[in-house]
């Protein structure tokens, strides 16, 4: 590799013109290469880009003040902290935080080098879409979520986000700017009808959620089956002219063909109706109408979180499956199979805890490892998993006996399914039993066995 920068050459910090010092390189892509640096005995990662490239982007240096300025949305990007210059070069680059090696990229998941579990990718679409609402909040545009840009923790689900120098306004009119990578760009930017916005950044979200969970493209099947030279008109019509998911309920001319899109026909019937019912939205409503049917990060974070919320395991090969109430109810009341080993799933017990007004009930399964945070019983609480407030654990004499142990700082009241009722306190199980209710202080489950 031809690096720019060799090992001990020293960078000036442009806001304090503190030196810091080169180490290796970490990687190259088409705008530059990013090392690892020393800064005040820290280390750092530092973006350097190619001259070629500062001259393709003439608002390159503008986007990343503005980004500076504003600072990072939240703590998951990996966000320009400050400008860097070498004296007697033209070039320039930025410093950010180092990512740290736990993290693995989306191309990791989608070659089988790492298997996270359903619970691990639940929590990695959460916190995309919890991310892109906050830089989105801030009246900015990502421009390019792709592949290459998502990091994630296999073992837990956690995120980080690099490349934030594609971050603009939103609807800036500067040219130079990415439109976006492949596959991922928004229908009307393939067609050259729009530049990237809020809007598009919204489709990009969730053709890389649904790469994430189903490990295939919503628009590759029978039409790319077709497709004998893979050149940009056959791209531009796939993904830009002539759109279809490929499981469109009203349009059935580009479902998944066995033996070469077998990941997409089976996991898409992995998934509960719900979340099933929110990517058929996203690749149909959310082409057919880009400025009101696109999928709103909020609805991908209260989706991620049902998700998370509806594992149950098998009792005979333990993997990860969903509790799906539709397909529940169409089965006459009776556990669907296994995904995975095919023996008939054993429901675990599960809280359904009332909302106010018409929102709808949250259904938390209780299996062995289940939590409940802030956010299930309490709803002024936004998605808040700062801190657990119960927890499942055994009878520490009966281990078949399970309960539900307070965490919380505060009492819960337990009405049995005969009127009596109890105090759990912190510290204390309330054990479940049909039809037993635990009041959390505002809001009420009912326990189903």
């Amino acid at each position: 590799m031809n690096q720019m920068l060799r090992p001990g050459t020293m960078v000036s910090i442009e806001s304090s013109s503190i030196m810091c010092e080169v180490q290796d390189i970490i990687g190259s892509g088409g705008q530059g290469e990013v090392y690892k640096i020393k800064l005040d005995g820290r280390m750092m990662a530092l973006k350097w880009y190619f001259p070629i490239y500062i001259k393709q982007d003439p608002f390159l240096k503008k986007r990343l003040k503005q980004a500076i300025d504003k600072g990072a949305p939240d703590n998951r990007f990996l966000w320009p902290l400050d400008l860097a210059s070498l004296q007697g070069t033209p070039t320039f680059g930025y410093i950010m935080p180092l990512r740290d090696q736990r993290y693995h990229s989306i191309i990791d998941l989608m070659r089988r080098r790492v298997t996270p579990s359903f619970r691990a990718l639940a929590t990695a679409g959460y916190q995309l879409s919890d991310s892109f609402f906050q830089l989105h909040a801030k009246g900015l545009c990502y421009r390019d979520i792709s592949f290459g840009n998502v990091f994630f923790d296999p073992e837990n689900g956690h995120v980080q986000i690099c490349d934030n120098d594609n971050v603009d306004i939103n609807n800036s009119k500067d040219e130079g700017g990415i439109l976006g990578t492949p596959r991922f760009m928004a229908p009307e930017v393939v067609r050259d009808e729009a530049a990237p916005s809020r809007d598009t950044d919204l489709f990009s979200l969730s053709v890389l959620l649904f790469y994430m969970l189903m490990i295939h493209h919503p628009l590759e099947g029978a039409q790319e089956s077709a497709i004998h030279a893979f050149d940009p008109p056959a791209m531009r019509k796939l993904y830009g002219t002539n759109p279809i998911f490929i499981y469109d309920p009203h349009n059935e001319s580009n479902r998944p063909v066995p033996g070469e899109h077998d990941n997409a026909i089976a996991f898409w019937k992995v998934y509960p109706s719900f979340l099933r019912n929110r990517f058929t939205s996203a690749f149909t409503n959310g082409i057919r109408d880009p400025a009101n049917g696109r999928v709103l990060e909020t609805f991908w974070r209260q989706d991620m979180v049902k998700l998370r919320d509806s594992i149950i395991y098998c009792g005979s090969c333990t993997r990860q499956n969903f509790y799906d109430d539709h397909a529940l109810r169409q089965h006459g009341n009776q556990p669907c199979n296994c995904w995975r080993c095919g023996a008939q799933l054993q429901m675990p017990p599960r809280i359904r805890i009332s909302r106010p007004g018409n929102v709808e009930p949250l259904t938390v399964m209780l299996n062995h490892d289940s939590v409940l945070y802030p956010h299930h019983v309490d709803s002024t609480q936004t998605w808040n998993f700062s801190q657990p407030i119960a927890k499942m654990s055994q009878h520490p004499t009966n281990p078949g006996l399970w309960g539900l142990t307070n965490q919380s700082g505060q009492s819960w009241t337990l009405t049995t399914a005969d009127g009596k009722t109890q105090a759990v306190l912190p510290g204390k199980s309330a054990q479940l039993a049909q039809n037993i209710r635990i009041n959390f202080g505002t809001l009420e489950g009912q326990v189903r066995m």
